[in-house]
């Protein structure tokens, strides 16, 4: 729906973005994990300090199929709208477009009514999908200036390529698949882009098959889960280059672009190397020309004896990180790296990306420390996960579960969901507020979307 001014919930810049009104409202994905016949909902958290409901559920809409698992969802629309060549400058951000990585359902949720009870407006059914696509299990949802743009891990039958289709602003009728030359690129998993450079990068995890049954032990130790990252022409939608990390760096995942878009470098997330189990954080960058990788954070680690690990990690008698998820603040400033084996959150300066500062770190869960938090009784599991950042840089959140299947792999005792908060110090630092915890009990939560925003909701086109 159109409205007669900009939503003033966007912004032409990331330094206005940073000077936005505080979130009031989180949007979380609860997760049934028991197939017992209960949909997955969205759930709205009261996030304002001031509420007398701060740090509680406050809504919940379930979908309206089973079967599935929420993971990764987005909005409609966001500050990309007021790039000078945006067709739709005047939607709104109001609409949730939330995929399920398992059915490949798509279900549109309309917030503007009824923030904490978000409304059901359309389900777009598997087979629209694969019949447009000829993609399956839709993951990633980004606003662009010309489209909803969702990436897919790959086909109907389980296997590649994976890849990205469109979505109209309007309708959300299903478009199409993007792609026009793809040339090597075969995995896919993330995707994110520099609008002031023309250019979409993306990531790579596994085929559907690969990665549904949780970790293939045979397929990982032989080095085929992604590692890769490729540059694409945006306008033109075709592959430009391909940076290989080497097999050794494996699952290449979150891609998180500089906000300012004069800036042409990005960070992303290696899972595990099969060299001692370390997590890394890399670099890409544009050099002459040309675009570049290179590793910029080693996270080693931690030794443990075959009792304290999951059947997986018993050869091993080590825990690895398993960097799953990275957040950049808007002022690209801080990195934030959810280790979710070690129990561990961190933040990195990255005021200088190429020599990235560790001011911080939080324990919590993890698969043999189970930290603990100041508002809950007991050893947690799980680990820090999804983790989002306000605009302002002022406050974190995270929830604990990464994806059923992988969680039952590396937490066997069966996760119980939690969400907290973590208060961040400007010049560096933070701490967890002692204040918010939400305990979903033994219902897992993934990601989180803030209300008018967030660290990796919006683009940018001037700086």
């Amino acid at each position: 729906m159109a409205i007669w001014r900009p939503d003033p919930t966007f912004y032409p810049s990331p330094r206005m973005a940073t000077k936005a009104p505080p979130e009031a409202l989180a949007y979380v994905v609860r997760l049934n994990p028991h197939g017992n016949g209960q949909p997955d909902a969205m759930c709205v958290v009261d996030v304002d300090p001031k509420s007398s409901t701060f740090g509680k559920v406050v809504g919940a809409t379930e979908m309206p199929y089973t079967g599935g698992e929420l993971h990764h969802f987005g909005w409609n629309a966001c500050s990309s709208m007021l790039c000078p060549n945006a067709p739709h400058p005047h939607v709104e951000r109001r609409y949730l477009v939330v995929p399920d990585i398992r059915s490949s359902h798509i279900t549109i949720l309309d917030i503007k009514e009824q923030p904490t009870q978000p409304q059901v407006v359309k389900v777009i059914e598997p087979g629209e999908l694969f019949e447009r696509t000829g993609y399956a299990r839709p993951h990633t949802v980004h606003c662009g200036p010309d489209g909803i743009y969702i990436s897919a891990l790959g086909n109907p039958a389980g296997e590649g390529p994976g890849g990205i289709f469109i979505l109209d602003h309007d309708t959300f009728e299903v478009l199409g698949r993007w792609e026009i030359d793809r040339a090597d690129q075969y995995l896919h998993y993330d995707f994110w882009w520099h609008l002031g450079y023309d250019t979409l990068i993306t990531s790579e995890w596994g085929t559907p098959r690969m990665v549904e049954h949780g970790v293939l032990g045979e397929e990982l130790l032989a080095g085929k889960y992604g590692h890769r990252i490729h540059i694409w022409d945006l306008h033109r939608r075709r592959h430009l280059q391909t940076l290989d990390l080497g097999a050794e760096h494996q699952m290449a995942l979150e891609l998180r672009p500089a906000h300012d878009p004069t800036k042409a470098y990005g960070f992303f997330n290696s899972v595990v190397s099969l060299k001692d189990l370390s997590a890394s954080i890399w670099l890409w960058h544009r050099h002459n020309g040309s675009w570049q990788v290179r590793k910029v954070i080693e996270i080693p680690a931690e030794p443990a004896s075959e009792e304290e690990l999951p059947d997986i990690l018993k050869p091993f008698k080590a825990v690895p990180p398993l960097v799953t998820d990275i957040n950049l603040t808007v002022d690209d400033r801080f990195l934030y790296v959810s280790c979710w084996g070690t129990g561990e959150l961190r933040q990195y300066d990255v005021s200088d990306p190429f020599n990235p500062k560790l001011t911080g770190t939080l324990q919590i869960g993890g698969i043999v420390r189970r930290a603990g938090h100041p508002a809950a009784a007991g050893p947690l599991n799980g680990g820090p996960q999804m983790v989002e950042v306000s605009r302002d840089g002022r406050r974190v959140y995270f929830t604990n579960s990464l994806y059923l299947p992988w969680d039952e792999q590396f937490y066997p005792d069966g996760i119980r969901g939690w969400m907290v908060k973590v208060d961040a110090d400007p010049q560096g630092g933070m701490q967890f507020d002692p204040n918010f915890f939400v305990d979903f009990g033994d219902q897992r939560v993934h990601q989180i979307r803030l209300q008018g925003g967030d660290a990796s909701s919006d683009s940018y086109c001037f700086p």
